[in-house]
């Protein structure tokens, strides 16, 4: 028997360190060759490390959370022969699942008006339940409350079903993976439960709770509160608040999408956006730029590079449309659509993810009457939009229904100034409310 050690790969693009997010094995394990051992993170990227060899793990060479540099050991397995050093290449992988996006949006969060809503699924029944569950349910069983040291395991999803339905996973046991409670398993403790009587388990919901729950911020999670503390640390912010009337925006937008939906992209509010953006940073250049604070240097980009926040299961990721300035209404939606999708799905490349000299950001429909979004350091400015509404307005002296939407906008104060930060937003507001002018020149 030999000791093949693993080393920490060369994930290429100069990446000295990763952070290990995550162990598929632990010691006494047996694995097989391609298996996965472990998830790590660079930048923004989740990358799976495959194991070259067939055997047994003696030693994990790190912990969750922990930065770990390239060549360092990162796991011993026991293997038959004479073991060896690898620098096994690892493939690329992503562990964030696709997301919808927001229909009027088109880009950053989840409509949740529009999207179902989360259903709690009632406690069965034994007669119910499938002939697995159903003999599980009927079998005897002794259930013990797990200790404090050992924290019930389960998903999120798992754990908010037990808390709508007001069941302590604290006594649930599990049968998946390492004692992981799964629904089957809840169904099966519901359902045991429910036998006992239904005035029990009503009670079971006005119990004391008394659990805490400790989270490590590793991986993406970890960079995203760095990069936020950061440029909050770095840069003072001013935020600026203004309605818009987007009312014929929105009726423009309708009768592009009826005349050219099936042919082209489908039009969201973004593309627009976009344009206006293009059109006042020729106007006000200072709020296009990056400021590097160390050399007390800015720079002004006429190129227009613009972040759009999206939201991913793992957390926001800001992918870059480039050259927005020489794209279309059309043009911009298909690659905003394609950007945010390469970034849900893990999936979006170094490039795609860096270099943005302004940024909109958005959180759809939950976008409140006003937010104040944190600059994307080392960028300026950063474009918030708030949630559509139907208001009443008086126009001309007459109350009618007006589309009105709020932008909250805010600004880097050593680089903008107020006056030039509010007239910035008012051209926006003046583009989005005549979007004939997005289109002369």
């Amino acid at each position: 028997m030999g000791i093949h050690t693993i080393k920490m790969p060369d994930i290429g693009e100069g990446i000295a360190e990763v952070e290990l997010v995550a162990w598929h094995v632990k010691v006494g394990d047996s694995v097989a060759e391609d298996e996965n051992l472990a998830d790590v993170m660079t930048d923004k990227a989740t990358v799976e490390i495959p194991s070259p060899v067939a055997g047994r793990v003696l030693a994990l060479g790190g912990t969750v959370g922990q930065v770990m540099a390239v060549g360092s050991d990162l796991i011993q397995i026991e293997v038959e022969g004479s073991g060896k050093s690898s620098h096994h290449a690892p493939r690329i992988a992503s562990s964030l699942p696709p997301e919808g996006a927001d229909p009027a949006w088109g880009g950053p969060a989840t409509d949740r008006s529009s999207a179902p809503a989360t259903v709690v699924e009632p406690i069965a029944t034994v007669a119910a339940l499938p002939p697995a569950q159903r003999e599980a349910a009927a079998a005897p069983a002794t259930v013990h409350a797990r200790t404090s040291d050992d924290r019930p395991i389960a998903s999120p999803a798992v754990r908010r079903r037990a808390w709508d339905l007001g069941v302590e996973l604290q006594f649930v046991p599990g049968t998946g993976t390492a004692g992981r409670i799964t629904h089957q398993d809840l169904d099966v403790y519901a359902a045991r439960a429910g036998q006992a009587g239904n005035a029990a388990q009503s009670d079971q919901r006005y119990s004391e709770r008394s659990a805490e729950e400790a989270i490590p911020v590793i991986g993406l999670r970890r960079k995203i509160a760095q990069k936020m503390q950061e440029a909050k640390r770095r840069i003072p912010h001013f935020t600026y608040v203004e309605e818009i009337d987007v009312t014929e925006l929105e009726a423009l937008r309708t009768r592009l999408n009826v005349k050219h939906g099936t042919q082209r992209a489908r039009l969201t509010l973004l593309p627009f956006l976009v344009r206006a953006v293009v059109l006042a940073v020729r106007e006000f250049p200072q709020v296009n730029a990056r400021y590097d604070d160390d050399a007390s240097v800015v720079t002004r980009y006429e190129a227009v590079h613009l972040g759009v926040a999206t939201q991913t299961e793992g957390g926001l990721m800001v992918p870059v449309l480039r050259h927005a300035e020489t794209r279309d209404l059309w043009n911009c939606a298909a690659e905003v659509l394609r950007l945010s999708e390469a970034a849900r799905a893990g999936k979006a490349t170094r490039d795609e993810l860096s270099g943005s000299t302004i940024t909109i950001t958005s959180l759809g429909a939950l976008g409140g009457i006003v937010s104040t979004p944190v600059i994307n350091h080392p960028e300026v400015a950063i474009v918030g939009v708030n949630r559509m509404v139907e208001r009443p307005m008086i126009r001309n002296g007459a109350v009618v229904a007006r589309q009105m939407m709020n932008l909250s906008s805010s600004f880097d104060h050593r680089v903008v100034d107020g006056m030039h930060g509010a007239e910035f937003v008012q051209l926006l507001r003046g583009y989005l409310e005549c979007p004939a002018t997005l289109f002369v020149e």
